[in-house]
């Protein structure tokens, strides 16, 4: 249990966002104990909800008096422990702060503040033929100061890439209230260091991002979805190597597992997919009209090849969603299965897919776990996820045991310990199977030079101790 906040404290932050925007009620704290990966929970010492960029600065320039730590959160669906409120933190939520300042539909450039949805920024852009291609799977309830945070891609990065792509520019809190303005696509990129490359993706760990700047995309011309039906996860994988072996470039290549698609088929967001598949793949490619006919019959043989019992083709817009329905609501499901879940991240080479798959559904069932996968196929990036309840501490001691192996098999193939979803404090104590102790100062000492005082999310990233240099 976290201490509680000092009075003085309270009544200050309470001056300067309202009485009902200071959360110190412990039962009411109870809801941001966590973020999306319940493994973890750490109960903050209070939940402060400013409203705009001015009332950030005097909030956090009172914790910083204080020497108070201090986590930024979004909607808190990130999937690594990030928004965790670790070493009795204050968290500040950015919810309320869900304004689209500006849409330059001209210079294809948007202006939001952090608690913008990822899919509000979408609905606001499409009247004027544009749209944000960053898609997580979350799209509907994160923010796009979460994806700032955690560089988050979606499904559609394997053609367009993740968020820092399209970040021009910042506005940012530092941890003791000052306030930078980075980037910006009026300002020459060329001109100064990247900042604004830097800040992306540091996980709150270097300030609070009050305003964003992001680059538009017209809407393409023409989409044409497939979904491919396997009747194993490893024939799948074959097909996914077989399309980008053949030169074909899609939007998105998504796989779902037999045991998400069970989850998926048995809940509200039931998408007509065959119960009794061993996988099912999403293909999509979107462009030019002329040629999308001839990829999509290109993709189609590439899964037949593969072993596809059946390959169809969405008609229209409301199939297609459809189709992507069974892919984007497979998460938020598996509820339905376990009440906890610890979901890896790792990104592997896309022609290791089969073999590193089949050795990941081996340990879990050497240590008679159910082990799900929902994943970003195209560019390697795994999502298994270890399904548990954390109340039974002998499993508790297995889930961490197996997910140890997994990020191990999956580092040894020639991959990495994250696609997209961050280290956070999950994947920490992981750090140094891919960096060396070099590596891992010169990453404390830019953190350092961000927040020196070492307030901003502790806890999270690097691992203990890590000393700059």
């Amino acid at each position: 249990m976290s201490q509680p906040l000092p009075g003085q404290v309270a009544r200050r932050l309470r001056q300067v966002v309202g009485v009902d925007r200071v959360i110190t009620d412990p039962d009411h704290l109870v809801v941001y104990e966590s973020d999306g990966l319940t493994a973890y929970k750490v109960q903050p010492r209070a939940v402060v909800l400013p409203g705009d960029h001015g009332e950030v600065v005097k909030v956090v320039k009172i914790l910083h008096e204080a020497a108070i730590p201090v986590v930024a959160r979004g909607s808190g669906t990130g999937l690594s422990g990030g928004a965790l409120a670790s070493h009795d933190a204050v968290i500040v939520g950015t919810a309320r702060m869900r304004r689209v300042l500006s849409l330059d539909a001209a210079n294809r450039l948007a202006r939001v503040e952090p608690g913008v949805l990822n899919a509000q920024l979408g609905d606001a852009a499409r009247p004027h033929g544009l749209y944000y291609a960053p898609d997580p799977s979350s799209q509907t309830t994160c923010t796009i100061g979460g994806n700032v945070a955690e560089n988050s891609g979606g499904p559609h990065c394997l053609k367009y890439g993740v968020t820092k792509r399209y970040v021009t520019g910042l506005k940012v809190v530092l941890s003791d209230g000052r306030l930078l303005e980075l980037g910006g696509a009026a300002r020459d990129p060329e001109a100064a260091y990247d900042l604004v490359g830097l800040f992306v993706g540091s996980e709150g760990c270097f300030g609070i991002a009050t305003e964003i700047e992001v680059r538009l995309l017209p809407l393409p011309e023409g989409v044409r979805t497939l979904l491919g039906i396997f009747e194993t996860l490893e024939d799948a994988a074959r097909a996914v190597t077989s399309i980008v072996g053949e030169g074909l470039l899609p939007a998105a290549l998504e796989i779902i597992d037999g045991a998400s698609i069970k989850a998926v088929e048995a809940s509200a967001y039931a998408a007509g997919y065959p119960t009794d598949a061993g996988a099912a793949l999403v293909v999509e490619f979107d462009g030019t009209d002329a040629s999308l006919d001839d990829d999509a019959a290109r993709a189609e043989a590439c899964c037949r090849e593969a072993g596809a019992r059946d390959v169809h083709r969405a008609a229209d817009e409301a199939e297609r969603t459809r189709l992507w329905q069974g892919r984007k609501k497979a998460f938020g499901v598996m509820g339905r299965i376990a009440p906890d879940l610890l979901v890896q991240d790792a990104t592997v080479p896309r022609t290791r897919l089969p073999d590193v798959l089949h050795r990941i559904m081996q340990i879990g069932e050497r240590y008679g776990l159910h082990v799900s996968n929902v994943f970003h196929a195209g560019d390697g990036n795994l999502h298994p996820k270890l399904l548990f309840d954390r109340r039974d501490a002998e499993v508790v001691a297995k889930v961490e045991a197996a997910s140890k192996e997994i990020m191990a098999v999956c580092v040894e193939a020639g991959g990495t310990i994250t696609g997209e979803h961050g280290v956070g404090v999950d994947k920490r104590g992981y750090m140094s199977l891919v960096y060396g102790p070099d590596e891992l100062a010169a990453m404390a000492a830019v953190r350092d030079v961000w927040n020196p005082d070492g307030l901003l999310n502790p806890g999270k990233v690097l691992p203990d101790p890590v000393e700059s240099q």
